[in-house]
């Protein structure tokens, strides 16, 4: 029997926000999350959680902020941060900060060691087998790490989640390396879920920063068109912004909220945009950009796809970020190629 879909009028519903906060140390990334957080409060009550992973850290600004506090220590598998996210859900939070999601990947027991462990396993200790096996050992780490994002998918809360970021150099056979600007350590096929994804560069206090002569910056970062209102380019992210967020989450406009109005009696920002590779901002190559970060997040079929659509022009100016993309297609394609149960 032939299924029968139904149609109807597309209407804006509740939806969770998936913050994400990339910078190195001292960037502004704990403050920030607990503003913003405090922000989008306002908006969806309960209670702010954060999960803190770096040496109690958040408790630095506990006389400035309200919140529950949740010390995560080693080991850092991805299961357990699905479990410390679920029991926040279920005590009744409704804004969760995980502070920092980096040890999911590279900390004791996380995503890199569980592959250790795995190779270590499988070999036996040999090492030929060793490096025969080390592709299989990347199966277990990534089914627990799909699962942690299946999971807390299914959450009623809005997140906001921190990134350690590190200056990184691409090599390329045969030429020059290539400068990548600060890149999160954590994996692609959770980044590829956030909402919003903004850099803090060093020292920045705050400030996100959304234009880059980095390949892998530009990559990693994630404005879309909706948010463009909300992030004045130098303005310090703070509880405005939270709770604007918040009310855009919540599926509200100004016509229909007056905690909107009030919200959008301030004049609007100046829009930000994301410089091209190579040229001044343009909104076909912002676009260009937008998707074809999305087909790699969906696998290289995908992104082929997308990359055959192009003009010739838009492929010379995204040719310096295509060997980037196909890493993050190819790494998605990976944790997707799982054995069947």
């Amino acid at each position: 029997m032939q299924r029968v879909f139904v149609a109807k009028p597309a209407v804006r519903e509740s939806v969770p926000l998936l913050i994400g906060l990339m910078g190195p140390s001292s960037s502004g990334k704990t403050y920030s999350a607990l503003r913003l957080a405090t922000g989008i409060q306002r908006v969806t009550g309960g209670e702010i959680y954060c999960i803190d992973t770096e040496s109690r850290r958040a408790l630095h600004y506990a006389d400035k902020f309200r919140f529950k506090h949740i010390q995560f220590d080693a080991p850092f598998e991805s299961l357990d941060y699905l479990a410390a996210m679920r029991q926040c859900a279920k005590a009744g939070a409704k804004v969760i900060i995980v502070d920092s999601m980096t040890h999911e990947h590279t900390g004791p027991g996380g995503y890199l060691a569980t592959q250790d462990k795995e190779v270590a396993r499988m070999s036996g200790g040999d090492p030929a087998k060793a490096e025969r096996v080390k592709i299989a050992g990347w199966i277990l780490p990534a089914q627990l790490r799909r699962e942690m994002i299946t999971g807390l998918l299914q959450l009623n809360c809005n997140f906001i989640f921190c990134f350690r970021a590190k200056e990184k150099i691409k090599p390329v056979k045969g030429g020059q390396p290539i400068e990548m600007g600060y890149m999160p350590e954590s994996g692609d096929s959770l980044l590829y879920e956030m909402t919003v994804n903004m850099l803090l560069p060093p020292k920045s206090n705050g400030v996100p920063q959304w234009r880059s002569d980095f390949v892998g910056e530009r990559l990693m970062m994630k404005l879309p068109e909706q948010f463009k209102n909300i992030f004045t380019e130098g303005k310090q992210l703070d509880e405005e912004i939270g709770q604007k967020l918040a009310l855009w989450a919540k599926g509200s406009t100004a016509e229909s909220s007056d905690a909107v109005a009030a919200v959008e009696s301030v004049a609007p920002p100046p829009q930000p945009q994301v410089a091209p590779p190579g040229g001044a901002a343009d909104d076909s190559f912002v676009q260009v950009e937008e998707n074809l970060k999305s087909a790699a997040s969906e696998g290289m079929a995908a992104l082929e796809g997308e990359w055959k659509s192009l003009s010739k022009s838009h492929r010379q100016a995204f040719k310096e970020m295509l060997p980037t993309l196909k890493a993050a297609a190819k790494q998605i394609d990976m944790e997707r190629a799982m054995p069947d149960e």
